[in-house]
């Protein structure tokens, strides 16, 4: 039997029309004038000033330690990495004795972190490759880091600044929001704040220029309720909703 369908009707008893759904047309305001290079300068000069030798907040002890703490500080939090990674390292500083103590064991050692089954598997892999392919060391190029299990291009990144000096830009969740925020690299992806930040911040910088960054984005851009009054790249920065 063939369906009968019916349409609807309006009060007078016709068809009712279908209303065209029309797309409303997305409001772009005035793209911010680009940072120029005097400053791009003058920021990371005050970033400088105010704290000369900038650490990463993650507690290491030599590069295969902050290798492993990078791994583990997906989606947590460093303070929360810390405390479950002092007792670790403790015990367990190299990929041979992270393989003595094997995959249970670890997991109870960071069983408060998130993910911690899955981490410690990566943790367990990347050793047995690190001992297998590099000798037990960390290696000190990209392409090397990134075939670990566990470890992506932002710890590469991590990695090889901390531990080996490179000039390289991790992008995290609070560079992101900075690069963007401020007009300082906007980008639609990690990938590219990292490359935009490359290209416009001076090589004298680039060493601790991430460290400057995730710091400013965690304790001054923060992503609810800015301190836009304590920011010391206020009159830079080309955010139209800054206060103060």
């Amino acid at each position: 039997m063939a369906k009968i369908i019916r349409k609807a009707k309006t009060k007078t008893g016709k068809p009712a029309a279908r209303k065209a759904v029309k797309s409303r047309p997305v409001k772009k305001g005035p793209r911010p004038k680009p940072w120029t290079p005097a400053e791009v300068y003058e920021a990371f000069s005050r970033f400088r000033e105010a704290n000369p030798e900038p650490r990463g907040e993650l507690e290491h002890l030599n590069p295969y330690t902050l290798l492993v703490a990078v791994v583990l500080s997906a989606q947590a939090t460093d303070a929360g990495v810390n405390k479950a990674t002092r007792a670790l390292f403790a015990v367990a500083d190299t990929p041979q004795k992270m393989l003595e103590l094997g995959e249970d064991k670890l997991r109870d050692y960071i069983k408060t972190i998130g993910l911690y089954r899955n981490k410690a598997r990566n943790v367990i892999a990347l050793s047995e490759k690190l001992i297998r392919e590099f000798g037990g060391e960390v290696p000190r190029t990209r392409a090397g880091i990134e075939s670990l299990p566990g470890a992506g291009r932002k710890t590469a990144n991590v990695v090889l600044n901390m531990a080996y000096g490179e000039h390289t830009m991790a992008v995290d969740t609070h560079v992101f929001r900075v690069g963007n925020r401020t007009g300082l690299a906007p980008g639609k992806t990690p990938l590219e704040v990292e490359l935009g930040l490359e290209k416009v911040i001076p090589s004298e910088f680039m060493l601790h220029a991430h460290h400057w960054l995730i710091l400013h984005g965690r304790y001054t851009c923060l992503a609810r309720s800015p301190r836009c009054g304590l920011c010391l790249i206020h009159d830079l920065c080309r955010w139209p909703e800054k206060t103060v």
